[in-house]
Order: C-alpha cells, then structure tokens, then sequence
C-alpha cells in the first residue's frame, strides 16, 4: 500500500498521507509522493479542489525518526539537498493551480504545520494540537517558515516558534492558521461545504483567484499592483470562461462548467 495515496471523484481528488502507525511523519518516499501528487493533479484538468487528508489520529508528526537519524550525519551539502526536496514539495503544493483544503483530523507538529499552512483553506478537529517543536531539537523552522509565517502571522509566529509552545484547534482558530474548527463527526461535512463552493465555481477563475491573492498578499498598494489588478479583471473579463459565467448570470441559467 502506498504511503501517499489520490482518488479523484466529482472533480475533487483527495490526497492522503497513509502512514498511521507513525503519525504520517515525512520520509525521502512521502515527500516524493506528495511533490509529484500536487504536480500531477494540479495539470488535471479532471480536478477543482484537492483535499490533503491523513489517515490515523495524528495528521502529521513532522519527519520521521530514521530520516532524523540519517540527517544527523549529514554534512551541509547533503543537508542543503535534502532539505530542497521538502521545500520543493512544500512549493509545489502552495503554488498548486488547484485549490487547496487542508483536512486536519488530529495532531499536527513541526512540517507537519508546514503542510497545513501551504494549503489554502485548513478544517480541523477541536481536538487537534499544534506545535512548531523544532527549537526543542535545536533545529528551526526554517523551510516551512515562509508559508507557516503567512498563515499565523508574524507576531504569533514569535511566540510559538520560539517557544515550541504546543496550542490547540482554538487558538489555530484564533490566530488565522485555521479557518474553521469542528467536532471530528462534522469534519467531513464541513470538508464538503468547501469543495462543494470549489466545484461550482468557474475552475479559471477560481484559479485566478488564488494567483491573484498570492500576488498582492504583504505588497504596497502602488502603481504597480493597480495596474496588475487592473489587467486580471480585464483578462478574466473578456476570456470565454469569464464571458459564459456573465451570460449564464443575466440568462438566469447554470453556466457551462455545472453542465456535466
């Protein structure tokens, strides 16, 4: 059975990570899974909304005992070329063309959160802890650091990077890691609200959409940016998707994309 598994149905593919007796903690083979999962499906034309879900009680535990062991002997240079291969994978699933669902079931710690972050939307259990615990080890953060930061914000990114504090579903709520926190019996439902918004969506501008906010997020709002605003709508406008959503609208029908 593999480590990373995809099924695709309704337009949506579900990408799971199936190592449960070690909290789907990452090795070589699951960071390989999941690069070349995201790449695969995010040319999918089949696919609206890409679900990252985990089987067991805890979601991931970050890496892998073994993998930490042989790390430790590692000199700089095979560090730096392990190491690109997580932020490879971790670049490839927050660049996805597709939309991303974080499905968070149970414990999340050090690359672990690195995944949620990279996602576009994160539903978790309220029983669900977090932990950037890489200062325990006197490691840091530093590959997930750019999405991890973006998702909680730098200020609470200080305390709990520093600190290696472990908090619940709640606070993730709180400081925006999360977007929304249920009870394990209503996650799915609420994973479904989410791709269900997804799949009836123009799949283009939905695609759009996500570039656009990747974009202008942290930027100053100058010339520059109005003008790069300005062209999107302009081009978004005039494409057929763009046209067949408009007409559909004034013509009080369901648009092309819901046809099938």
């Amino acid at each position: 059975m593999s480590e990373v598994e995809t099924k695709i149905a309704a337009h949506v593919a579900v990408v799971r990570l199936n190592r449960p007796e070690v909290r789907n903690a990452f090795n070589d083979e699951v960071i390989a899974g999941l690069a070349e999962a995201f790449a695969t499906l995010g040319a999918n034309d089949d696919v609206r909304a890409i679900v990252l879900a985990a089987e067991g009680p805890g979601f991931c535990a970050g890496a892998d005992l073994n993998w930490m062991r042989r790390m430790a002997e590692y000199g700089v240079e095979e560090n730096l070329a392990d190491a690109a291969k997580l932020a490879e994978m971790l670049r490839r699933l927050y660049t996805c063309p597709k939309p991303t669902i974080a499905r968070v079931q149970g414990d999340v710690f050090a690359g672990g959160m690195g995944l949620v972050a990279a996602c576009d939307m994160a539903v978790s259990v309220d029983t669900a802890s977090y932990c950037l615990s890489e200062v325990r080890l006197g490691l840091i953060p530093a590959t997930i650091g750019p999405y991890v930061v973006r998702a909680m914000g730098a200020r609470a990114a200080h305390r709990y990077a520093l600190t290696a504090e472990r908090f619940g579903a709640a606070e993730a709520l709180r400081i925006g890691f999360v977007h929304e926190v249920v009870a394990a019996d209503a996650l799915d439902a609420k994973v479904a609200e989410l791709t269900g918004a997804l799949v009836n969506a123009g799949p283009s501008a939905v695609r759009a959409s996500k570039r656009l906010v990747q974009d202008v997020a942290g930027r100053d709002i100058d010339a520059a940016l109005i003008a790069r605003t300005v062209q999107g709508i302009a081009d978004i406008r005039a494409s057929a998707e763009g046209r067949e959503g408009m007409t559909a609208f004034l013509q009080k029908r369901k648009p092309a994309w819901l046809a099938g």
